[in-house]
């Protein structure tokens, strides 16, 4: 006997609103197997309605359940579909970071009182007689995050250990359009829906290489996104003023994060 499946006469049920959602109700006939009654349903049912998108279905038996099924199918927004294994969303921002400088882009001005010739300082802001303090900027920081759907066999306790050692690395290679050294890993968290499927977030901030920087009058400078720069200063006699100012003598750049292998994060590169 063939499966057959009709939908009811008083089959389809919608409520509108902020969270708009339909429900059409079938008959399934012919069989005995749940499962062949639910790919029946699966394939009679359509994939759209109304601007809603199919979220599930499933059948119950009636009776003594041995050919007849009743059968539901559910309809929502795009938006609220459960996530199937191998699916990925994203976001970004680019609100930026702090950073703490010593030195100015570009010296626009400086004024004396009555006249007097302003000291030449190569750009250090904050110069006092023993230090030069600086201040804090927003600097281009990139962030986003990519959220991942993982059949739970995936996510082990092997694969957990490789988020917690990736945690607070740079990208040893290009990554997702970003350059090697440009990209820091900040971190991954997960839940395990019901039906075993692993939602595990990952988190990242870019911050771009740089080269050709002239700080004061060193010039020639490169770093990588997340290196660390700074500039050691010495006094200097200013010939205008004829004072004693401090000076960009050194730049220096150190690596603070170590690099890692993204691959491991099974997510694409």
């Amino acid at each position: 006997m063939p499966i057959t499946v009709t939908e009811k006469f008083d089959s389809r049920t919608v409520a509108s609103g902020d969270s708009p959602s339909a429900e059409f109700l079938y008959v399934v006939q012919g069989t005995g197997s749940e499962q062949a009654a639910l790919a029946a349903l699966e394939a009679a049912a359509p994939a759209a309605y109304a601007g809603l998108v199919r979220q599930a279905c499933d059948v119950k038996p009636v009776g003594d359940g041995s050919d007849y099924w009743e059968g539901t199918a559910r309809y929502g927004l795009m938006s609220s579909r459960p996530k199937e294994v191998g699916e990925s969303t994203y976001q970004f921002d680019t609100g930026g970071g702090t950073q703490h400088i010593t030195q100015g882009r570009e010296h626009v001005a400086s004024y004396g009182e009555g006249g007097a010739t302003p000291p030449d300082l190569g750009g250090a802001i904050g110069v006092t007689h023993d230090s030069v303090e600086g201040c804090d900027i927003t600097v281009p920081v990139y962030n986003f995050s990519e959220t991942h759907y993982f059949d739970a066999a995936y996510v082990t306790g092997t694969y957990k250990a490789t988020l917690f050692s990736l945690t607070g690395k740079t990208n040893n290679a290009a990554f997702k359009g970003f350059a090697a050294g440009e990209v820091l890993f900040l971190g991954a968290s997960g839940s395990q829906r019901g039906d075993g499927a692993w939602e595990i977030t990952f988190r990242f901030a870019a911050s771009p290489n740089v080269t050709g920087l002239t700080i004061g009058g060193i010039t020639g400078i490169s770093k990588k996104g997340w290196e660390y720069l700074w500039v050691q200063y010495r006094d200097a006699e200013d010939d205008g003023s004829k004072t004693i100012v401090k000076r960009p003598a050194f730049v220096h750049i150190e690596r603070v994060y170590d690099a890692g292998n993204y691959a491991g994060l099974g997510i694409g590169t």
